[in-house]
């Protein structure tokens, strides 16, 4: 070990000051437990402390997310007081403005992650004691089930403890409004408004916030109401009327989540064909303990839904990810190496959206309405929508975007996120895009054919569109920022021979709902190249998409990705070019 070096002094007395006031004996044992080895001269120990100690964790549009552990670069019990103070005075201001019932309102939920309920009840308490009225759920649930309840409470706000598809040792806070938000989540500028009030309580003692017990615990009836609700909703759409084929074989994950106890109760309520689960990872569990990364996109995350799936010769596979706001969907493929290839998010989303416009028009006529999804995910949608007479909106990332579209009747996102039902939730819901597709597949299985069969009928009614992505990894966040910077002063003309027609740069004001780090190129043969830097990594992100509707289906299969497979040889080219420059 090296020797303590004096200039750490600061940062010590900053981590003892935190842990002096955290109400955590964990995370405060592990505060000194650091101060501790970085006084003996553990380098590592030092690097740690920093990490932890040297900022704060961001609140943005997405809330908070981050590892589990103490300081404020970490999510414990101190941050989410320090946070929820500071969004109760952000409510009671606009309380104060007469922009949200006075007193007003919040409703929180949480998942099964480590420490999420008693973060939950911290959130619970704070609200309470600052004036707000509260209702807590009793459990865990599924992150839509909260954003459902917004709404269904009438309520001002709501907080959602979860880190959905993160690492095990994550967690964090999402934030709705009601009111004119309608139960979406926040945008820009209240996430900077909160931002600032959250920062305001953090230079104030933790025991300077008064805390409250008298909050509401929900009873049964409102994640009640939320299955009630979606189930309405789907069978609304749906014309199976008792008619699924109940030799629909169905394998099923709730990836160690909270989806599996109210997914089925909705598919239960619409009279699907019953699932077999996978049974170790059917009950909330923090640990995760037989995924390392518990997200169905992520390479081995399904391997126990394959075995299951095989064991029972399973149509089909339907995974959730932890909160279950996102869906998973694969299907038997004897070219697999697993038997089973999952869909993507973009092959989902298309045909989700073409049974939200048949749903359209079956239930509202020449109503409006619009197909909806961001701009990083396929462009297919909007071929659905001019074959429907619908609007087509492209949003900024996120459903805090894609849920605020006027007239909405379905939006997707490629990581797998579908909105469904926009009249019963305004986020992302992958209980009720579960219950859609397993509708589908039966009412397709009552003419004997499958969801590989309509994807076919899509490539010959609507033109096929193949999509891909490729990644830059770079070693620093600076290095991705400083390679878009490339990028755009020295713009591509062409990719592979294909003239680029039309280049946007949407931080240009007036291209995008907000500006944003993102290239789009449309290029003359109907392809499309987007290029942002990812918001959590270092890495620069590209999103290509094609499209061919000459030829039969699986002409035009063949066709665009052909044209893929170029245009990601010569995207590629592009950026090691631009890397090296």
């Amino acid at each position: 070990m090296a020797e303590f070096d004096p200039s750490e002094r600061p940062l010590i007395e900053r981590a003892r000051a935190w842990a002096a006031q955290d109400p955590d004996p964990e995370t405060r044992r592990e505060t000194e437990r650091l101060i501790a080895a970085v006084e003996a001269g553990d380098d590592e120990a030092t690097l740690e402390l920093d990490d932890a100690f040297g900022g704060r964790l961001a609140f943005g549009t997405a809330g908070l997310r981050g590892a589990l552990g103490p300081g404020p670069r970490r999510m414990n019990r101190a941050v989410v007081i320090q946070t929820t103070a500071g969004f109760a005075e952000f409510l009671l201001e606009r309380a104060g403005r007469g922009e949200t019932s006075s007193p007003p309102s919040i409703v929180i939920g949480y998942d099964g992650r480590v420490n999420s309920d008693v973060f939950a009840r911290d959130v619970a308490e704070v609200m309470a004691g600052a004036g707000i009225s509260v209702t807590l759920f009793p459990e865990p649930v599924p992150t839509p089930a909260t954003a459902f309840a917004v709404r269904n409470l009438d309520a001002s706000a709501g907080v959602m403890v979860t880190a959905s598809h993160n690492p095990p040792r994550d967690n964090g806070y999402k934030v709705y409004l009601g009111d004119a938000d309608q139960g979406s989540q926040i945008i820009p500028p209240d996430d900077a408004a909160i931002a600032r009030h959250i920062d305001a309580a953090a230079a104030r003692s933790l025991d300077s916030f008064p805390l409250a017990e008298d909050y509401r615990v929900a009873g049964p009836e409102l994640l009640d109401a939320y299955v009630e609700s979606t189930a309405q909703a789907v069978s609304a759409g749906s014309p199976l009327e008792g008619r699924a084929d109940a030799s629909l074989r169905i394998a099923y994950t709730a990836m160690h989540g909270v989806g599996s106890a109210p997914a089925r109760r909705v598919w239960n309520l619409v009279g699907l064909p019953d699932v077999t689960v996978v049974p170790e990872q059917d009950h909330p569990d923090g640990a995760f303990s037989t995924v390392a990364f518990p997200n169905p996109e992520e390479p081995g995350a399904l391997d126990l839904a394959f075995r299951t799936a095989r064991d029972v010769a399973a149509d089909l596979i339907v995974a959730h990810d932890p909160d279950a706001d996102r869906l998973a969907i694969a299907l038997p493929d004897p070219a697999a190496p697993e038997g089973y290839r999952r869909l993507t998010g973009n092959q989902l989303g298309f045909l989700l959206g073409w049974r939200a416009a048949e749903r359209h028009r079956a239930l509202h006529g020449d109503a409006p309405g619009a197909l909806a999804c961001t701009i990083v995910s396929s462009p297919a949608l909007s071929v659905v929508a001019d074959d429907y007479g619908l609007e087509y909106a492209e949003t900024l990332s996120g459903f805090k975007w894609v849920s605020r579209v006027p007239h909405l009747v379905f939006g997707f996102e490629e990581a797998l996120g579908y909105l469904t039902h926009p009249d019963v939730v305004h986020d992302k819901d992958g209980i009720s895009a579960s219950a859609d597709v397993i509708a589908l597949a039966a009412e397709l299985a009552t003419e004997g054919r499958t969801l590989a069969d309509l994807l076919d009928e899509a490539t010959e009614r609507f033109g096929h569109f193949s999509s891909g992505q490729l990644t830059v990894r770079l070693d620093s966040a600076d290095a991705v920022a400083a390679l878009a910077e490339v990028v755009r002063s020295s713009p591509p003309t062409e990719f592979g021979g294909v003239a680029i027609e039309r280049t946007s740069d949407l931080l240009t004001p007036g291209l995008a709902a907000q500006p944003a780090n993102v290239l789009r190129y449309d290029l003359a043969d109907g392809s499309r190249v987007m290029i942002r830097p990812s918001g959590t990594e270092p890495k620069l992100k590209v999103y290509i998409d094609t499209f061919s509707d000459t030829g039969s289906a699986r002409e035009r299969r063949k066709a665009a990705d052909a044209a893929l497979a170029g245009l990601e040889i010569a995207v590629q080219a592009f950026l090691d070019e631009s890397v090296a420059s």
